[in-house]
């Protein structure tokens, strides 16, 4: 599900979860148990395997499984999302193709972005549901004042548009994309590993800070929401026009 190889003592984490690397409960229950294997790594590469890093959440698996699925799949996709922006090495997501909505959310978790192919987005609002709180703070953390259009006019960017929002750091040649993923991790490296991840604390604080704030109120709203039969339907429908569109 998620294979593990190491380089000079980075750790290189690959998705490797069907076609797409769809994000279902076992997936997102597998990444902090990969990130808590290798937290002696120096620092971490995330990257996908196939044509897409993560082409987002499973939403067969939410319409299908109704309320008692959501139940465990919103606190394991908060858990995953925030174990990676929270890891106290360097992280580095080598995007070597799609990376859309929670795939998106996790390549953003990251410290650093390269991208060698594919599209990238957020798209929960094309396909009927709500923003969870911790997934929409990491991707203010990662864009700033461009999370607006990001979530509101969902659509997918190409790794030149996603660059210039700052999204995505630097564009790779598909052939080089882990070679300089490598690179730019043991350049993150200089650093003492506890003067690190101080810095990383200290940047992501406002983020953490509104997490705590907004979700006891907005979290009863986004579950109620996902696991209505109404999300179910949208969900379903809007699975068939993709697959119209293919």
């Amino acid at each position: 599900m998620i294979e593990t190889a190491e380089h000079d003592g980075i750790a290189v984490l690959t998705l490797h979860h069907g076609p797409v690397n769809a994000l279902d409960l076992e997936l997102l229950t597998a990444v902090p148990e990969a990130l808590a294997a290798v937290a002696e790594a120096r620092a971490v590469v995330l990257t996908g395997s196939g044509r897409s890093f993560s082409a987002g959440v499973d939403l067969k698996r939410i319409a299908d499984g109704g309320p008692r699925y959501v139940e465990k799949f919103l606190p394991a996709l908060h858990l995953a999302t925030l174990t990676l922006f929270e890891h106290p090495r360097p992280v580095v997501a080598a995007v070597n193709g799609h990376a859309l909505a929670g795939g998106c959310v996790l390549a953003a978790a990251c410290d650093l972005r390269l991208m060698s192919g594919g599209t990238i987005g957020l798209t929960e609002l094309a396909a009927g549901v709500p923003f969870p709180t911790v997934p929409l703070e990491i991707m203010r953390h990662a864009v700033g004042p461009a999370l607006d259009a990001l979530v509101l006019d969902p659509g997918r960017l190409t790794p030149d548009q996603a660059a210039a929002i700052g999204l995505v750091h630097e564009l790779v040649e598909p052939d080089r994309l882990l070679t300089a993923a490598l690179r730019r991790a043991e350049g993150l490296c200089v650093a003492p590993a506890d003067v690190y991840a101080l810095a990383k604390r200290q940047l992501r604080r406002p983020a953490r800070e509104r997490m705590d704030a907004a979700r006891p109120s907005d979290d009863p709203e986004v579950l109620k929401l996902w696991s209505s039969e109404r999300t179910g339907r949208t969900l379903r429908d809007y699975l068939a026009s993709l697959r119209r569109s293919k």
